[in-house]
């Protein structure tokens, strides 16, 4: 019995762990809801709808089932959401907005064209007012269809969906807060209000206990459900309101010696200390978003799907929703629309030099990205429910909601499947670099203008870093001044890698002369140890950099953004070593030996010296006689 229930538990995880797993749910739920609704009688309709009342003394909160899930459950998908939203806006990718300008301005069009085109096929008809109904994206379906593809498709898109996404949800929250609010009472909005004061003042001592945001989300909800705002917006607000900071540095080493205390003596009491440690190292913020994406993801979603996607589906419904504006308002604003507006904001934002869109990402991955967007499902269903009083109406725009997310998820697979095939028909016979060498961005030894160029992919911390500089020492004497190296990073998912990459970044923005330093001094360290902060510190110390600057910039994550747009370029490039060289752009395939790499970049000199010679020949047909065609 036990090996069984340890096959389950297992079974669990690894279920839990896959990318797929929630869309996997949530498309379950929609069938199984479906099936049930066209089961014959009203056994889905009455068990959703029957009343499930809280009492406390003379007060009393009576709602059907669908409603508690719809007003209480799904404040914890928009707790996290808005907890997701913070992290993001915070330090994740849309605090540099060189990185999110393309994703935001594309998500901002994704909003306002579908609204517009579903508002121009409906204007004047009841169904009017449901325009937000066609403005959001199902995070879980566009990232569990990606990641059927795997690495077929460039990692970046994911990050660009993602973003995408991110800015979608704080459009639809929106939305919710402000069209979808009829009556408003003062005194409960006044009590809320309250809450969130508070709550924006208690942030800032950082406290840790999760039952001080427990009991405060509990009050804001029922303060927002009474003022007559829709319940879920208690979620949105706690999510904004929670602290999120980067670890600091005192705090970490507070945790550390706490855990070496447990280690020697190990009992309940240092234990006790060391998890409390622990804890107060990290964000409430990100604690949550850990405890909460397996339960929203696997649980509250599949169950608001199976409560709200039910629609009876016969030939007399699917003719009414078929003729209905409603219906196809709904399925041009979300299959056409999105892809409009996504797409065709995308190559706006690009060729006016807004931003850029990452290395290894096409107008062709954008495009069909955008037509998964289309996706609305659990937003769109739970905007059906506000914006729509009318049976009838609400069933038309959930067949509206369901046929344009299934034709989205199709057409968007063909197009995911038609890309990636694309990108392996047209993969060059031999990898190049994604990402043209930058003298404002890359760390360059040698003349900027060297003729040749070589580009090392390395993870800090290997034992054979050392070797490594002896070799490219080799090299740079070799060619002189005809050589230039870059360096840049491959941590591979090693955090220690990470974490020198970000100290060595810390410390080059100090001085761009310390980059060479520093690396050579954490080659040498990693010979005799696994680098430690301790180490990378000392480093930077002995190389010279401002030690309070470098904790500033290493707390901030300030120079994340840098690392992972080298390391997004490994992957997209396939890498999976380190070091990988590049020859003047192209991969370079042999041993990491110093004669190997001589006589590789000695073809590449000598392939240089070929393209000039041949661009320096002269035109000989002028001065042929007879060849312009007259008589000698």
């Amino acid at each position: 019995m036990g090996r069984m229930i340890g096959r389950v538990r297992s079974a669990y995880t690894a279920f839990r762990g896959r990318d797929t797993s929630g869309a996997i749910l949530l498309l379950a739920a929609t069938i199984i809801a479906i099936a049930w609704a066209n089961l014959g009688g009203h056994s889905y309709e009455d068990f959703w709808h029957t009343e499930l009342a809280v009492s406390l003394g003379s007060t009393e909160i009576r709602l059907s089932l669908q409603h508690w899930i719809n007003d209480a459950l799904m404040m914890l998908f928009f707790f996290l959401v808005s907890l997701e939203v913070k992290h993001d806006f915070i330090m994740g990718e849309l605090r540099e907005w060189r990185r999110a300008s393309v994703p935001v301005i594309a998500a901002l069009a994704g909003l306002i064209i579908p609204a517009l085109l579903f508002f121009w096929l409906n204007t004047g008809t009841e169904g009017a007012s449901a325009w937000g109904i066609v403005i959001s994206t199902d995070t879980a379906f566009v990232m569990g269809i990606l990641a059927v593809f795997g690495s077929r498709l460039p990692t970046q898109l994911r990050a660009f969906l993602v973003t995408l996404a991110v800015v979608d949800d704080v459009g639809a929250l929106l939305v919710i807060a402000t069209a979808y609010t009829e009556t408003i009472h003062l005194v409960p909005l006044a009590v809320a209000g309250v809450v969130a004061f508070l709550l924006f003042l208690l942030q800032q001592s950082r406290p840790h206990r999760m039952a001080v945001y427990v009991i405060s989300g509990v009050v804001l909800w029922l303060a927002v459900f009474a003022s007559g705002v829709h319940a879920t917006i208690a979620g949105v607000i706690l999510g904004l309101l929670l602290p999120v900071f980067p670890p600091e540095r005192s705090a970490v080493l507070q945790a550390e010696e706490l855990t070496r205390v447990f280690r020697r003596t190990p009992v309940a009491a240092t234990g006790s200390a060391a998890m409390d440690g622990i804890m107060r190292s990290v964000s409430i913020n990100e604690r949550l978003q850990l405890m909460l994406a397996p339960f929203v993801n696997l649980v509250v979603v599949p169950v608001f799907a199976l409560s709200n996607a039910g629609v009876i589906i016969t030939p007399q419904t699917l003719k009414q929703a078929f003729t209905s504006p409603l219906t196809w308002g709904i399925i041009v604003g979300l299959v056409v629309g999105k892809v409009v507006g996504i797409y065709g904001a995308t190559v706006l934002a690009t060729k006016l030099r807004i931003g850029e869109l990452a290395p290894g990402v096409g107008y062709r991955h954008v495009g069909a990205g955008s037509i998964l967007t289309g996706i609305g499902f659990t937003i769109s269903l739970f905007i059906v429910d506000l914006a729509l009083e009318d049976p009838v109406l609400q069933s038309e725009a959930r067949i509206g909601v369901l046929a344009a997310s299934l034709l989205s998820a199709v057409l968007g697979m063909i197009a995911m499947s038609a890309t990636a095939r694309y990108d392996v028909q047209h993969a060059p016979a031999h990898k190049r670099l994604n990402r043209p060498v930058d003298p404002e961005r890359d760390h360059i030894d040698g003349p900027v203008n060297a003729p040749l160029t070589l580009v090392e992919y390395g993870r800090l911390g290997d034992l054979d870093d050392a070797a490594i500089d002896d070799i490219v020492q080799e090299l740079r004497d070799h060619f002189g001044p005809e050589l230039r190296f870059v360096y840049r990073h491959n941590p591979m998912g090693d955090p220690a890698a990470e974490q020198a990459a970000l100290v060595i970044e810390a410390v080059s923005a100090q001085s761009r002369e310390l980059f060479s330093p520093m690396r050579q001094e954490l080659s040498r360290l990693c010979q005799d140890e696994e680098l430690d902060q301790q180490m990378l510190r000392r480093a930077a110390i002995d190389v010279g950099a401002n030690l309070p600057r470098l904790e500033e910039a290493m707390r901030q994550q300030v120079h994340a953004p840098r690392v992972h747009d080298d390391a997004d370029d490994a992957i997209s490039l396939g890498l999976t070593t380190a070091p990988t060289f590049f020859i003047n752009g192209e991969i370079y395939e042999g041993p990491a030996e110093t004669d190997h790499l001589i006589a590789a970049l000695e073809e590449a000199r000598h392939a240089l010296e070929q393209q000039d010679e041949q661009a320096q020949q002269p035109c000989q047909t002028a001065d042929v006689p007879g060849a312009a065609g007259g008589k000698a």
